[in-house]
């Protein structure tokens, strides 16, 4: 990479840095009087005004891309979104900056997405994880089998808190997003997993799962987000130096029909038929990548 494109994705950085901690302030400001005074009419404007907030950080953040990238953007499937609805994304993962492709798209075209975290990102993403922990975001913890062999007490806690989050969503539209490979996909995880998909990690359905157990009857829609970068650069510090040319994004919008609402985790048969249904919509992501890929390899000739 050129020297060029490292500063200009350290002067972006810097940009994105000062932009969260200048909305942060109001942000912080508000989530403090939101606790200290828990009157029922106070805390439902106050709430309001915090979820408004992100729409406004999210657009500066539009405009530093602007100012320092010249991304093509490719994205189909907007039509029909309302803002006050709730919605259950589900999207491929490859890189951090798929957080801010997400945003970007759906700003003010569905509710603000509120990510399932791993607890340890609040600490590592001071601003940003105050910010995410303020306005409500599931941080669950991702225990590993050695951790719940010595502690089989804490199986089960994530889940929990996942349904309490989600409890509290009913209040106000909401999009839950969850990126349901679970990690970022790379090639040595796709080898360890032995992943059926070309492109893809295996999908783990448990976190939608629960998602539509708890709100089931809220959620107006699934959206079965596509992610697709050019070949070997998503990374973050690509998309800060404006390495990457064009980004495609693919939005397949599904109803939420009856056998994707059942009793997760009790009900064995049910849980097995919804991981098959979440495979099949991985195979069909996983054509999507290939289709768009093999085009591009056309056009380059």
């Amino acid at each position: 990479m050129k020297l060029v494109q490292h500063l200009r994705a350290i002067a972006t950085m810097l940009l994105y840095t000062i932009n969260i901690v200048l909305w942060f302030l109001p942000l912080g400001i508000l989530g403090i009087f939101f606790y200290l005074f828990p009157v029922k009419i106070w805390q439902r404007n106050c709430r309001r005004w915090m979820e408004d907030l992100p729409a406004h950080w999210i657009r500066t953040n539009q405009l530093i891309q602007e100012l320092m990238t010249t991304m093509e953007w490719d994205v189909t499937g907007l039509e029909q979104l309302m803002y006050h609805e709730w919605y259950l994304l589900i999207a491929n993962h490859q890189s951090w900056a798929d957080v801010f492709i997400l945003q970007r798209i759906f700003n003010k075209k569905i509710p603000t997405l509120k990510f399932f975290l791993k607890r340890e990102l609040l600490w590592t993403l001071p601003f940003a994880g105050w910010a995410c922990w303020v306005l409500g975001f599931p941080f669950v913890h991702r225990y590993n089998k050695a951790v719940l062999t010595k502690h089989p007490e804490w199986k089960g806690r994530d889940i929990e808190t996942a349904k309490r989050t989600c409890q509290k969503f009913k209040a106000t539209p909401t999009t839950v997003a969850n990126f349901v490979e679970g990690t970022r996909f790379s090639e040595r995880k796709h080898e360890l997993q032995a992943s059926p998909y070309q492109y893809l990690l295996r999908p783990k359905s448990a976190g939608i799962g629960f998602s539509l157990a708890v709100l089931g009857d809220f959620f107006h829609k699934i959206l079965n987000v596509t992610i697709i970068y050019p070949p070997k650069q998503a990374s973050l510090w690509n998309f800060l130096s404006g390495g990457i040319k064009k980004i495609t994004v693919h939005i397949e919008t599904l109803p939420i029909t009856s056998d994707w609402l059942g009793d997760y985790q009790h009900d064995r048969s049910f849980r097995t038929g919804f991981q098959k249904k979440l495979n099949d919509l991985w195979a069909r992501k996983d054509k999507i990548l290939k289709k768009e890929y093999n085009s591009r390899i056309q056009n380059n000739k």
